[in-house]
């Protein structure tokens, strides 16, 4: 944990740790010495390591994994919690008219990002009666998938809530300032200690050292990316990544990113995703629609469109 010396006779604290396939950081001020500061960075950390190891569908016990061998067989006991994110999982469903699905995970067996393949028509068109959130069914503290080889995926949900949950461990821990970003979606805590707003940067999605815009956030905010470059590869001049439209099970198309700045980190991934996948026409009118909520959505031909109250909040960067 690296420790700074801040105004007021407070230290910044900064915890970084491997998280989710990516980079974590947490940084909180704190005046009441380095041994209640550990405590605190001790317990956000395991936080986000419980969640991850909770919902993860690569972690054999996870209660995703549990849930995913029971496909078809029969229903799964789940606590409030995991209740919770599939519902959250569900409504997004519904509100992207099926394009977000938390039951796209069987189609991982045909696209695989990392080897940079892409699949026939035919082995993509297989999978796509697995994706059916229909036969998820939630009743008595249970969730059932109804047909055998589907695969639930809370990843559409759960970064976001992890950061979200970092945020009020840091809270019942006496910390009141802090700065969560888990692999570039970020959470504030309180306002910063020299009463300036946070400022959050919005990648260029075509030029990874270049910062499209800078959003100002005050005291308690989440500001959350879906994009067409985190996860992915270009063959023959066509882009195919990790977004994938569940009605068609190929990836979504029409913008390259999506960053939406909301109450939470919670409710801005998953509007972030939402809008994504809505594509630039219905995805803004989600947006606008939205309440708190203030987007910046950058299309394949980078051109920066954004909801009204955006200018407020943001500078365009150089």
């Amino acid at each position: 944990m690296a420790v700074l010396t801040a105004p007021e006779a407070r230290v910044l604290y900064t915890t970084r740790f491997p998280l989710m396939g990516g980079e974590a950081l947490i940084r909180f001020a704190d005046d009441r010495g380095p041994a209640r500061a550990e405590r605190a960075a001790r317990a956000a950390v395991a936080e986000a390591r419980r969640i991850e190891a909770k919902y993860s569908r690569y972690r054999a016990q996870s209660v995703v994994s549990e849930i995913n061998r029971e496909a078809g067989r029969g229903p799964v006991v789940i606590d409030a919690e995991t209740e919770h994110l599939i519902q959250s999982a569900l409504e997004l469903w519904r509100a992207t008219g099926g394009r977000f699905d938390p039951t796209v995970g069987a189609l991982r067996r045909v696209w695989d990002f990392k080897a940079a393949r892409v699949p026939s028509a035919a082995e993509v068109a297989a999978l796509l009666p697995l994706v059916e959130a229909r036969a998820v069914e939630l009743r008595h503290g249970t969730v059932a998938l109804g047909r055998p080889g589907m695969e639930l995926d809370l990843g559409g949900v759960g970064k976001e809530y992890a950061a979200d949950r970092v945020a009020e461990r840091l809270l019942e821990e006496g910390v009141a300032s802090a700065v969560i970003n888990f692999l570039g979606d970020v959470r504030t805590l309180g306002r910063r200690g020299d009463g300036r707003p946070w400022r959050v940067g919005v990648q260029d999605p075509r030029d990874r050292g270049r910062c499209r815009l800078v959003v100002r956030v005050g005291a308690e905010a989440g500001v959350a990316t879906s994009g067409d470059y985190e996860r992915g590869f270009i063959e023959d001049g066509v882009r195919y990544h990790h977004l994938l439209d569940a009605t068609t099970g190929w990836p979504a198309r029409g913008l390259a990113s999506v960053t939406v700045v909301a109450p939470t980190a919670f409710d801005a991934g998953r509007l972030a995703t939402a809008a994504f996948l809505l594509g630039p026409t219905a995805g803004l009118d989600l947006l606008e629609g939205a309440t708190g909520v203030e987007a910046a959505m950058i299309t394949e031909a980078g051109d920066l469109l954004a909801t009204s109250g955006l200018g407020a909040i943001a500078d365009l960067a150089g």
